[in-house]
């Protein structure tokens, strides 16, 4: 009967059936797999930076788990593209996951120096499949790149709340928890092998060793994609949108640009867009290593049983309010990026005064100023990148995209530094005025390693 509970149903189960049957999901689950699991790591070894390093500055790991991605980003597109993708994501697997096994299982007698080892080959293998992938995205399309943004997204989300479950609410010990984190490497494996059609891929690849090839071509295919790409109005069509080869073609090899004319536009982006990226991650990135470490309270009057517990639900709480603001976009819009970079700036001096002087009377108080601030992060960036598709010309859009990853790198970089003498300085000032909590940071049920 028409309109019937039984007839409703069965018209949404074949719905729902012919949405995971369709070929675009098939790109968007492999690469929402992909980015999770290349940026997951990173997030669970920022979690567990307190329990890696004990008593050190936070931002010692920090650095090790930034610098090298930020330095892969710089060097390696000028050769990677010689080694074949699957022999890549290998690689990726084999740096991840022998990192992350350095850190779980190296003796208390070699400490800390050999787990940042551990920590730089995790780094390697994130920058170079943050690169990597974006790259193969252009054999994809744009839901590759929508699986994506997504998939990077939840990392934050997942990696702090995978780290708080594992060791605050099932009561794993940090090795058995990082020795976990060590298999989640396979989910890319499967991801890339199995999930993703690698058709595309191919047929691409095979176009770009075709002789002959007349540069004209190539910009008549680019701007051909491009026409196609704003026809597209929805992420599942109800054609495959993945890119044909000729568009994978032009769409790596672009119009090519003069380093003057680089120079120039990154120049030109740097007041509206850079300024306010690098000043938001530089503020949220020490606020995450080098003060919230030290924001602590006696824990009759907290949630927590162990002072080591404070640190990484603060950062579950700050990607949870990055994860919101990063898939609120399409509903919330900012268009003055200043406005929040320098409210997170408001955040550090707020939380590093109360570091110092201990003013804020609940840490239920604090729990919200954190989640606050992811808020503020995440806004930045989603909006920081929405304003660049909507403002800068099309031509030179592709570069300001790249260009403007810069700041983010470069802030955490500087926070780092920052943090390795702030997070010093506000617990020596603590325990000078009586309050000895940092160096209260408890080991047990093998809290440190």
């Amino acid at each position: 009967m028409p309109g019937s509970p039984s007839s409703s149903w069965a018209v949404y189960s074949a719905r729902i059936n012919s949405l995971v049957k369709h070929p675009n999901m098939r790109v968007v689950v492999a690469f929402w797999l992909l980015g999770l699991i290349n940026n997951v790591l990173y997030v669970i070894i920022l979690s567990a930076a307190q329990d890696l390093v004990g008593s050190l500055p936070k931002g010692v790991v920090l650095l090790a788990d930034v610098v090298p991605s930020f330095f892969t980003k710089l060097i390696a597109p000028y050769f990677i593209h010689r080694i074949p993708y699957p022999i890549r994501v290998l690689i990726f697997i084999a740096l991840s996951a022998g990192g992350m096994l350095m850190i779980a299982l190296t003796p208390p007698s070699r400490s800390v120096p050999v787990k940042m080892v551990g920590v730089i080959l995790a780094s390697l293998s994130s920058g170079g499949g943050e690169l990597s992938f974006l790259g193969l995205s252009h054999y994809y399309g744009h839901v590759s790149l929508a699986g994506w943004g997504s998939g990077t997204g939840a990392a934050g989300l997942v990696g702090a709340g995978l780290y708080v479950m594992l060791t605050d609410w099932w009561g794993f010990t940090v090795q058995q928890s990082l020795l976990f984190s060590a298999c989640l490497p396979a989910i890319m494996f499967i991801s890339f092998f199995f999930i993703l059609p690698l058709g595309p891929l191919r047929q691409g690849k095979e176009y770009d060793a075709v002789p002959g090839r007349d540069e004209d071509d190539d910009v008549d295919a680019e701007r051909t994609e491009q026409d196609l790409a704003e026809s597209t109005s929805a992420l599942l069509a109800p054609e495959p949108s993945v890119l044909s080869a000729n568009t994978a073609y032009a769409m790596t090899r672009g119009n090519t640009r003069t380093f003057k004319n680089h120079l120039r536009r990154a120049r030109a982006l740097f007041i509206p867009y850079m300024a306010p990226l690098l000043l938001v991650y530089v503020a949220e990135y020490t606020i995450n290593q080098g003060v919230s470490p030290t924001l602590l309270f006696p824990l009759d009057s907290s949630p927590f049983t162990e002072y080591r517990e404070f640190y990484p639900f603060y950062g579950f709480l700050y990607q949870i309010g990055v994860f919101i603001s990063r898939s609120s976009t399409a509903f919330i819009r900012i268009h003055h990026l200043y406005l929040p970079s320098l409210l997170q700036v408001g955040n550090l001096l707020l939380l590093t005064l109360h570091a110092m002087f201990f003013f804020i009377p609940s840490v239920y108080i604090v729990f919200i100023i954190i989640f606050w601030e992811g808020l503020l992060g995440g806004a930045v960036y989603v909006t920081c990148f929405a304003e660049i598709m909507e403002n800068v010309p099309a031509e030179e859009r592709e570069f300001s995209l790249s260009a403007t990853t810069v700041s983010d790198s470069g802030g955490i970089c500087i926070a780092g530094l920052i943090s390795i003498v702030m997070e010093t300085s506000l617990c020596d000032y603590q325990v000078a005025h009586g309050r000895d909590w940092c160096r209260k940071v408890s080991v047990s049920r093998g809290g440190r390693l």
